[in-house]
């Protein structure tokens, strides 16, 4: 029982988030009106909604492992290693975005005036790639080190 709920749990998780938009593609597809900013709220609280039952359902275990402090500790440490591989990722892959977002316009406005700048302006993107790579290879030596 707990192996086939350990499988289908993220799976319900990703079609609870991800139910809005199909709603609203279906909508779209269908040719009827769709209010966006309905549809994104909606997409945002589902999705908070999940992550919400997500960070309670574990509490519930947490009640019976309480009772053996080794294996309640061990579990915390677990827990906080997997929050730090995710944080490190995460945010590396947003500062990516946000380092490709303002470099990528800039090398293609670069390169449409002048054709010789393209080398430059791919390393520029590049450079912004280079954080998500760090924040990756922070992630590994978290979980493996």
């Amino acid at each position: 029982m707990n192996l086939v709920f350990l499988f289908l749990m993220p799976l319900i998780a990703v079609a609870a988030i991800m139910t809005p938009l199909f709603v609203t593609l279906k909508r779209i597809h269908d040719k009827k009106p769709v209010n966006r900013k309905r549809s994104v709220v909606t997409n945002i609280i589902s999705f908070f909604g999940v992550m919400i039952v997500m960070t309670l359902l574990p509490l519930t275990g947490a009640v019976a492992a309480a009772t053996d402090p080794v294996a309640s500790a061990e579990g915390i440490s677990e827990g906080l290693k997997y929050i730090g591989a995710a944080l490190s990722t995460g945010l590396g892959t947003i500062g990516t975005g946000v380092a490709v977002g303002g470099a990528a316009p800039a090398a293609i406005g670069a390169v449409s005036e002048n054709d010789k700048s393209f080398s430059k302006a791919l390393i520029f993107v590049a450079l912004g790639e280079g954080v998500a790579i760090y924040g990756l290879l922070i992630s590994i030596l978290i979980l493996f080190g």
